[in-house]
C-alpha cells in the first residue's frame, strides 16, 4: 500500500495507511505504523532505540519510573516479528538503556528475547547507550551493517550519507492545522537517507527543526511519516508550520 501526503486534521477518520512504501537510495523499504522498518526484498525487519530496561537503569540511579517499559516494548516487538516473519532483524543501537542493561535483564525478558531470535539472524548495532555486545543473548554485533544499497548505523553521519538508515535522534514532527497542533514520532526521509523513530515505550522525541537535524536532509525532499494512533500520516517538511 502506497501512502500519500496527508494533512493532520481533527476531522480525518481513524482509517488510512498502516504502512508507507518508500525508495531509499534505490532500495524499497516499508515504514510501519508500529515503528519498525521492513525491507521486503531481503525479508529484513529493522527496529531502533528499544532502550530496554530504561526503568531499571533509572532505578539504579535512585530515580523511580514505572518498571513496565521492557515488557511493553518486547510485546510490541513480538507482534511486529510475528506479522512479518523476518529472516533478519537489525536492532539499530541503544537496544538497552545503558551498558549494563543486558547483564541485569530479568530471565523472563531474556527468554522472551531468545524466543524472538530463534529461527532467524539477528544483528545488534552498537549504540551510544550500549557500546558493548549484549550479554547472554544471541546475534552478531557491529558498528554498521550493509544490506542492498543501504548502510545501517546508530548515529547519522553529518553531511551526505546516501543509503544511510539511522536512529539515535528519535525524530518527531509537529503539524498545526486549524489552530491545533499535533506532535508525533516519525520516520524522516528525503529519499537518500532515513532516520527511524525510537521504538522504546518510554522514549522521547526530537523535532525535525532541531539543530541536531541540520544538514542531514534535503529539506525540499524531506517527508515526515508521522505515527498516528491508527495510521501513518505523510507530511512534507515544507508544509509543516510551528
Amino acid at each position: 500500500m502506497h501512502g500519500r501526503a496527508a494533512a493532520l486534521t481533527t476531522d480525518i477518520p481513524a482509517t488510512g495507511p498502516m504502512t508507507v512504501e518508500l525508495n531509499v537510495n534505490g532500495t524499497a523499504v516499508v515504514c510501519d505504523r508500529s515503528g519498525v522498518l521492513w525491507l521486503p526484498d531481503s525479508a529484513t525487519l529493522v527496529v531502533s532505540d528499544l532502550h530496554l530496561e530504561k526503568g531499571a537503569a533509572f532505578a539504579r540511579r535512585g530515580m523511580l519510573l514505572p518498571p513496565y517499559d521492557t515488557a511493553a516494548t518486547l510485546a510490541r516487538l513480538g507482534a511486529a516479528i510475528a506479522g512479518y516473519a523476518p529472516r533478519l532483524v537489525i536492532s539499530l543501537g541503544d537496544s538497552f538503556h545503558d551498558r549494563s542493561g543486558s547483564a541485569h535483564l530479568p530471565e523472563c525478558y531474556r527468554e522472551q528475547l531468545r524466543s524472538l531470535q530463534r529461527g532467524r539472524d539477528w544483528v545488534w548495532i552498537e549504540g551510544n547507550h550500549d557500546p558493548d555486545r549484549p550479554e547472554g543473548l544471541e546475534g552478531s554485533f557491529c558498528s554498521e551493517l550493509h544490506v542492498d544499497t543501504l548502510v545501517f548505523r546508530h548515529e547519522p553521519k553529518s553531511g551526505a550519507a546516501d543509503g544511510e538508515i539511522a536512529g539515535h535522534l528519535h525524530p518527531a514532527a509537529r503539524v498545526v492545522r486549524r489552530g491545533k497542533g499535533v506532535r508525533r514520532p516519525c520516520f524522516a526521509s528525503d529519499g537518500k537517507r532515513l532516520v527511524m523513530p525510537a521504538f522504546g515505550s518510554t522514549t522521547g522525541g526530537l523535532e525535525l527543526r532541531h539543530p541536531a537535524m541540520r544538514g542531514l536532509f534535503d529539506r525540499k525532499q524531506l517527508v515526515a511519516h508521522l505515527i498516528g494512533r491508527d495510521r501513518l500520516y505523510s507530511v512534507a517538511f515544507s508544509r509543516m508550520n510551528g
